[in-house]
């Protein structure tokens, strides 16, 4: 039997259903999970119980836990006949099974138990797993009539109420078997990179979509025709090769030679004192690698790993050095000389190769004291020693010391689970303010870490303010920082006296996933921050001065940390919120080709270059290769896909943390963003991408990255249903957050999240995060407005070249297609219910025909729609300009003055569009008295007339009206249109 159990917390039910009207309403509630039941107390005549008891489960395969449900039903006992009546009930799946630690209250509403009983209300659950052994499973219900009601007694332990159940003639309990469809198995994630067939190591481009976009020929996607695992892609699809295709198919196969330094024993030492600083220089032809070296250590373990890729090992002999760092350069301790044509082939699964115990030599051969073990292999980037491993392509051939295996080694991150913390500021009591001759015009100062938010200064004639404000911050798991309270009074100009502090953990913190009440505490002020984070001090103390507030950690919310546009993830924070996956995105990144080079180093231009991609809370960092403008890094990664509706990013970037850069920051060459929904299921797409990038001298495009994706889907019906959901969780839309709050939100969290990943090891540098999260997409660019206002204008541009067609029949241009519209308007007019048959058969027509039309290429940069290609220089050096402002005052002058002129004519079109909406409503308002009498007259006539005339005509006469000949039209307006001009508009009130 397992350890593993699952901890079901019942909180209460509200709002349920009657059953009886003479007010004998006895609620309990029974869970069932793996076969086993139990039931919680009966609350007497109570619509609204509470129970606040716990259950444990034995869950008897934990390998079996994502196909087991948690059901839960309410019932009604019935005294009279000793009878119960289902009220609802609540199926609970793997996704809400989590950790104690992220477990929080959800209510869940009641479920029809059938088709024809009736639901009402919602049930307060919590429910975790736990691999706590002292806690025992809770006594299971026996197999049992229905109909009979067993009686409980609750009882305290540790704190928490459990409840045992005692019954006459009990039986053992009957383990059903629960027929339940197992959920789709969920492919492992897997990051590493892995094994591929060999072949040709060279894209080939195959194809190119001229049509794609109007940008120029250089910028624009390619196709292309990698030979990966299995055989070659063309169009998307594997051409087989002569040999089965691997698992891990999105990555052309890299060979290299792995070399595993384990440890030396019985080192011979050349110091009279028999000290030996031992290291291991690992030599094939240039290439050399390094270990780390010990102090005075004959027995040393080293335990690292070395690949040289095979296209630049030009020798047949591999020679492991064991050297003395107390020693001359050219003299060494002993040899090891290894014939690379013995050396084995080891390709995956297969078990890791064992090392061997090698006798040292001299450089005349002749065997020496000492032994050093080792293992040497040939394999690929699929190898687990891989990643961890010191890369020969990471360093220039006869170099060894210039680059650190800290900032080259492909890593994968975790950004850190983002919270909400919600903050009302309701009241003080009993302030204390140094000048006791005054009341004190106070207000709290509420901070975590460098977030720091102010209430008004409220000036009452007590000591006790109300401010009654409420806040919204940004905190990351584990919580590091703490949330402070500081009342400050406010004693005269640049002068504020603290009254008191007070400290709360955000461990301490009630966590929920949608809005119920939560409950306001009181905390006492102390006078020192020492104080306020000595909690036993408190309570020494005889008086204290009080704050009250109300927190919690909203988890219903997903928390806003990249561009609203280009999110790669929509999920809330609360885990029980999530739902099952519903595929799973594959990222094969290949090779980049005409990197320009980003430094100089030994007289030449290179790059050190290396990609990140992110989606979701994943992020992955590819190696580093050094001294190449045409890198291959072929590494593959995975992902789970929730949601479509999300943006894959992936950019690539110059490490200037190794020898020879000129700065300390990494140098952005370009970015691709691909949004998943774009994406044909199963289909492989191997495209080369430009990296643009816009500098103060313009757009430039830096090299073309090459890239496999494939999208999968593990559950057609789930995805498909994506679309009917709303975007975001549900508590964005109950109490939604101001776009103000979003934006410093956001801001918020792009920070923590670069804080925190650039603490790990190597770091993910804040410029880095920055740049893939679109941190300054909210800044004001001259250039971004003009390429949204071109995009609004494509999108009505379908509206006006209607209203233009049917512009020139109305003017008769060509009369046949004019009489075809007058015949065609009066057939629908005359048939009215086939109107909207046709519009939706047209629709459906017109989008089979756009099928042959439909993009095979993910989306890519385009440098026209961005207005990249056109933009003044001045309007690019604005756009890079920092904030605030830090050139000259007559540059800054003549941006502001034509800044204004822009939003001069923007204030002129929203007034226009508002005094049309203004005349709408003077037409009943009396405001124009004599207006308003001849619209209500012509509406009585309307009416009467409409009530004695069919339909068909008073649809015909207008029709035919707006279409007749222009022989019979006068070019100054209609009556209609002069009447609704001369109506007042509210401009006369303003200023």
């Amino acid at each position: 039997m397992s350890s593993l159990k699952l901890g079901v917390e019942v909180v209460g039910a509200h709002d349920l259903l009657a059953k009886d009207g003479q007010g004998s309403f006895c609620p309990f509630v029974e869970l069932e999970f793996d076969g086993q039941r139990c039931r919680t107390t009966t609350k007497e005549k109570d619509l609204s119980p509470v129970w606040n008891e716990s259950f444990y489960f034995n869950v008897s395969d934990p390998n079996k836990l994502s196909s087991l449900p948690l059901e839960a039903f309410v019932y009604n006992h019935n005294k009279a006949n000793n009878a119960k009546t289902c009220l609802g009930k609540v199926r609970l799946t793997a996704p809400s099974f989590v950790n104690y630690s992220d477990a929080v209250v959800l209510h869940y509403p009641l479920e029809k138990r059938s088709i024809l009983s009736r639901a009402k209300g919602e049930l307060g659950l919590k429910v975790f797993v736990t691999d706590d052994p002292s806690i025992k499973p809770s006594n299971p219900l026996p197999a049992m009539d229905p109909d009979v009601v067993p009686k409980s007694i609750p009882k305290e332990k540790n704190g928490k109420r459990h409840t045992f159940f005692h019954l006459p003639n009990a039986k053992q309990p009957q383990q059903q078997q629960q027929k339940v469809t197992p959920a789709p198995t969920q492919q492992q994630m897997n990051y590493g990179v892995h094994e591929m067939k060999s072949g040709p190591q060279a894209s080939r481009v195959v194809n190119m979509f001229p049509g794609s976009s109007s940008q120029p020929f250089d910028y624009a996607l390619k196709e292309t025709s990698p030979f990966l695992g299995g055989g070659r892609i063309v169009g998307g699809r594997v051409i087989r090769g002569d040999r089965p295709t691997s698992t891990y198919d999105l990555v052309e196969q890299m060979r290299f030679l792995f070399v595993r330094v384990v440890k030396a024993r019985d080192l011979p030492s050349k110091d009279a004192t028999g000290s030996l600083d031992p290291y291991v220089e690992v030599k094939v032809g240039n290439y050399k690698g390094i270990t780390k070296h010990y102090e005075k250590k004959q027995n040393p373990e080293w335990n690292q790993v070395f690949a040289f890729s095979r296209e630049t090992v030009q020798s047949s002999v591999l020679e492991v050095v064991v050297k003395d760092k107390a020693l001359v350069k050219d003299d060494s301790v002993g040899f090891v000389r290894i014939d690379l044509h013995e050396v084995p082939t080891r390709v995956p699964p297969d078990s890791p190769l064992a090392p061997e115990w090698y006798r040292l030599e001299d450089k005349k051969g002749e065997k020496k004291k000492g032994e050093l073990m080792l293992a040497v292999w040939y394999g690929t980037q699929a190898d687990e020693a891989f990643p961890d491993a010191w890369h020969s392509d990471a360093i220039a051939p006869g170099d060894s010391t210039s680059v650190s295996p800290t900032y080259i080694r492909s890593k994968v991150y975790h950004s850190p689970r983002l919270w909400y913390v919600r903050v009302n500021v309701i009241e003080a009591q009993d302030l204390v303010p140094a000048d006791k001759s005054r009341f004190p015009d106070a207000y709290v100062k509420v901070q975590i870490g460098n977030q720091i938010l102010k209430t008004k200064p409220v000036q009452t004639r007590n000591m006790n303010p109300i401010w009654n404000e409420e806040f919204m911050f940004v905190a990351a798991e584990p919580f590091e920082d703490h949330l402070t309270f500081t009342v400050e009074d406010h004693a005269g100009p640049n002068k504020d006296e603290t009254i008191g502090r007070t400290v709360i953990a955000l461990n301490s913190i009630d966590r929920r996933a949608d809005d119920r009440f939560v409950h306001t505490r009181w905390y006492n002020l102390e006078k020192s921050l020492s104080d306020a984070m000595d909690s036993d001090r408190a309570k020494k103390d005889k008086f204290h001065s009080r704050l009250h507030v109300c927190v919690c950690l909203d988890g219903g919310y997903h928390v806003l940390d990249e561009s609203t546009q280009y999110s790669s993830d929509l999920r809330p924070t609360a885990k029980q919120l999530w739902k099952s996956s519903i595929g799973v995105l594959e990222l094969g990144i290949l090779n980049a080709d005409g990197i320009q080079p980003m430094k100089t180093r030994d007289g030449k231009g290179t790059s050190d270059t290396y990609c990140v991609a992110k989606y979701g809370h994943k992020w992955v960092r590819t190696r580093t290769i050094v001294n190449s403008l045409n890198p291959k890094y072929n590494e593959q990664y995975t992902w789970e896909v929730y949601d479509t509706a999300t943006v894959l990013t992936v950019g690539v970037f110059d490490n200037s943390q190794i020898g020879g850069s000129d700065n300390t920051r990494d140098n952005k060459i370009g970015k691709v963003r691909i949004r998943i929904s774009t994406l044909e299921t199963g289909r492989v797409y191997t495209h080369c991408y430009p990296l643009l990038v816009l500098h103060p001298s313009g757009v430039k495009k830096l090299g073309e990255l090459h890239l496999a994706i494939r999208f999968s889907s593990t559950s057609m019906v789930n995805m498909m249903s994506q679309y009917s959901r709303p975007l975001l969780p549900k508590m964005h839309y109950k109490r939604p957050l101001s776009v103000i709050q979003q934006d410093i939100l956001r801001h918020q969290a792009v920070n923590i999240v670069a804080a925190r990943l650039g603490r790990a090891e190597p770091p993910l540098r804040r410029e880095v995060v920055e740049y893939m999260s679109d941190a300054n997409a909210h800044l004001w660019s001259m250039r971004r407005s003009k390429a949204n206002f071109l995009r609004l204008t494509s999108v009505f541009s379908g509206l006006f070249s209607a209203g233009k067609w049917f512009g020139e029949v109305c003017t008769w241009k060509n009369p046949i297609t004019t009489v075809l519209v007058h015949i065609l308007f009066a057939m629908l007019v005359c048939f009215p219910e086939l109107i909207l048959p046709t519009v939706f058969l047209y629709m459906f027509l017109i989008g089979v025909w756009n099928y042959r039309y439909r993009p095979r290429y993910p989306p890519h940069m385009n440098t026209s729609l961005s207005c990249a290609d056109a933009v003044s220089p001045d309007e690019l050096d604005e756009e890079f300009e920092s904030f605030p402002a830090s050139k000259s005052s007559d540059i800054v002058r003549m941006r502001y003055d034509r800044l204004r002129s822009v939003a001069g004519r923007i204030q002129t079109v929203v007034g226009d569009i508002a005094t049309q909406g203004e005349r709408l409503q003077a037409l009943l308002s009396w405001r124009d008295p004599r207006a308003t009498t001849i619209f209500v007259l012509l509406c009585l006539v309307a009416a009467i007339v409409l009530y004695v005339t069919p339909f068909q005509m008073i649809a015909l006469l207008p029709g035919f009206y707006v279409m007749r000949h222009p022989r019979f039209r006068h070019k100054t307006p209609s009556a209609p249109i002069n009447f609704f001009r001369r109506l007042p508009a509210r401009t006369d009130s303003m200023l």
